[in-house]
């Protein structure tokens, strides 16, 4: 829950999101999948962005399709947004049909137990509630079986049942050229062979940038739209919607061979200045960010200069070297930019060695939140 206005001065961070940015990305996106109808995953909160802001945003510059992880998750976008359409991509929760009807949920449904709950459900309403059919293509993650296939399409056929969409899921298109992505194509065309009057939805971000053969009638994008890279390897062209900041709490001066942080894992090399920021991994910032014996730390932005993250980045606070900033130095209260223009979820990412939905979707932390609209121009 977003820190009360009234108490956002006592907060020691704060996280500002640009919706303006979220909705420019969108519409690159859009732009680029013409033949297309251009979706959004709302997992997540929003990819920890938040939902409740996202989803009227993105609906007010054209996205009506919206995934979400959960029914909980779509219950938030269907009070928000009473005409869009939600699929749960996590499926149909056992016993839950009436639910889902009555909320307008679509589940992306991955399995013949699921099917068979969700049609005797329609046939006991008298009604074809709409759901997505998810096969799965080669990740062995959620999804029916290829060679569940002709049992599906006997159990449509027997039904009178139409679903909305047939979806399956890249695995490894962050890397374009994986071998894996040639395969899974032709496995889901193979498949709409024998679901010919179905809508298709194969790519999610990296997927729909990286060839049109993976458009089809409809791509759900998520990362790109909240500024993280898509695609290993090249750079990210989305536009970053995310500003995390930080308190400085404390500047202080420190003599070379001097220890910082938990477990004495730092030793200083030269007489040095430090300022110690109210963030630490309760808020996101990783452990894994902190420097290792062979692993510079990863680095942070104060006063317009990247500097770095030094010792074992602790529950609520961290270290910074600020020695090289000389005599331009920080004051108490002060803030620090973890996240920003200079400074990327990405960045961050490659310092833990993790990916950047990890970074953004592990942003909860104790911060004053607010947003901010640049618009559809960047303004």
């Amino acid at each position: 829950m977003p820190i009360p206005a009234q108490a956002a001065s006592l907060a020691p961070a704060r996280l500002t999101v640009d919706l303006g940015a979220i909705k420019r990305n969108w519409q690159a996106l859009d732009r680029i999948t013409p033949t297309a109808l251009t979706g959004a995953a709302l997992k997540a909160d929003a990819y920890g962005t938040g939902a409740r802001q996202v989803a009227p945003a993105l609906y007010e510059v054209g996205a009506r399709f919206f995934f979400v992880a959960t029914p909980e998750e779509g219950i938030i976008v269907r009070d928000l947004l009473p005409d869009a359409h939600v699929f749960v991509l996590n499926g149909l929760w056992p016993g839950q049909s009436r639910l889902y009807a009555q909320a307008r949920l679509m589940p992306v449904i991955s399995s013949l137990p699921m099917l068979e709950e969700w049609l005797r459900y329609c046939i006991s309403q008298g009604e074809a509630y709409p759901a997505a059919l998810q096969f799965d293509t080669g990740m062995n993650r959620l999804g029916l079986r290829l060679a569940e296939a002709g049992d599906v399409k006997a159990q449509l056929n027997a039904s009178g049942y139409k679903p909305q969409l047939l979806m399956s899921h890249f695995a490894c298109a962050d890397l374009p050229g994986h071998e894996k992505n040639r395969t899974q194509l032709a496995l889901f065309q193979s498949l709409l062979g024998q679901f010919p009057d179905i809508p298709a939805s194969l790519a999610n971000s990296a997927g729909l940038m990286i060839s049109k053969r993976h458009h089809f009638q409809l791509v759900r994008p998520g990362i790109a739209l909240y500024g993280a890279r898509a695609i290993a390897g090249r750079p990210n062209p989305m536009a970053p919607a995310v500003k995390l900041e930080a308190q400085i709490l404390q500047v202080r001066e420190a003599k070379v061979s001097e220890t910082v942080g938990y477990g004495a894992s730092f030793s200083l090399q030269r007489d040095s200045r430090l300022a110690i920021i109210s963030l630490g991994y309760a808020d996101g910032l990783f452990r894994a960010l902190s420097n290792q014996p062979n692993k510079p730390g990863s680095r942070i932005v104060i006063r317009g200069q990247k500097v770095p993250l030094v010792g074992r980045i602790s529950m609520d606070l961290a270290a910074v070297d600020i020695t090289d900033l000389g005599n331009n130095l920080p004051v108490p209260g002060e803030m620090a930019t973890i996240i920003g223009k200079d400074v990327t979820v990405d960045d961050h990412a490659d310092a833990a060695n993790t990916i950047g939905y990890e970074i953004l979707t592990s942003l909860k932390g104790r911060y004053a939140r607010t947003y901010r609209d640049s618009g559809t121009d960047g303004s």
